[in-house]
């Protein structure tokens, strides 16, 4: 059993909200449960029209899709919205523009999960941990020993990714699978919300709340009161134990 509460926010320096976001808790194709963050880039029509078409574009191909390995059913539908952004960004208006993608599914209880950018997926329990890897500049260097965790989340350049959905012809995913206790709290987000609260104080916000629609709504007002320099856009599952 899952509950599942999803939102997005313009926050409070930009005057479009380029974040999309879904939640299909019940089936999807032969997916017991679908769930997508895009955090899109370009100019003022592009990167809006990249995160909700990856959005769309994810959500029709694993419809369509009748095999049965997740990590093949969201790979494939990665790819296709990829490659369909990447074909329209090649018109003048939409050009240099593509999309973070972080997708998964819980089947069982199991969670896959498929990255490509700077949007990130945690699991809260005791503690939490982020499970994606950014593909980030800033990032890099954090692997690289140049930089620490605290400095990366101020640092100028944080929001150059190295990766994102419909940039080049091809697109390198990331795949994560992870075994689930029942309280399990998943939360996946665009960087408008972990640019604005650190990882800590996502957990004590997750912990003082029993109800998934509180722990959304003041995800989203701590990232605004923080500065809200981006468009927040959250996914947040409570795992309740498997079926």
């Amino acid at each position: 059993m899952l509950t599942v509460c999803s939102k997005t926010d313009i926050g409070r320096k930009r005057n479009i909200n380029q974040d999309t976001v879904c939640a299909w808790p019940a089936p999807h194709g032969s997916l017991p449960n679908l769930f997508v963050v895009a955090d899109g880039m370009g100019g003022h029509k592009a990167g809006d029209y990249a995160s909700s078409y990856a959005v769309s574009a994810i959500g029709r191909e694993v419809e369509m899709d009748e095999s049965s390995e997740p990590v093949m059913i969201l790979k494939k539908a990665i790819e296709c919205a990829n490659e369909e952004i990447y074909e329209k960004a090649k018109e003048e208006e939409y050009s240099g523009m593509g999309t973070t993608v972080v997708a998964s599914t819980i089947i069982g209880s199991t969670l896959f999960v498929a990255n490509v950018g700077d949007s990130r997926l945690y699991i809260i329990n005791d503690e939490i941990k982020q499970i994606t890897k950014d593909h980030s500049l800033v990032e890099e260097m954090v692997r690289a020993g140049e930089l620490n965790k605290e400095e990366a989340r101020f640092h100028p350049d944080k929001n150059i990714i190295t990766r994102a959905v419909g940039a080049d012809r091809n697109v390198l995913i990331d795949f994560f699978e992870v075994d689930l206790s029942e309280g399990d709290v998943i939360l996946m987000c665009s960087d408008g919300l972990s640019n604005m609260i650190g990882d800590d104080d996502i957990n004590k916000i997750i912990k003082k709340h029993k109800n998934v629609e509180d722990m959304v709504d003041e995800l989203v007002k701590v990232a605004n009161h923080n500065g809200g320099r981006d468009n927040i856009g959250v996914v947040l599952v409570r795992f309740e134990g498997a079926n």
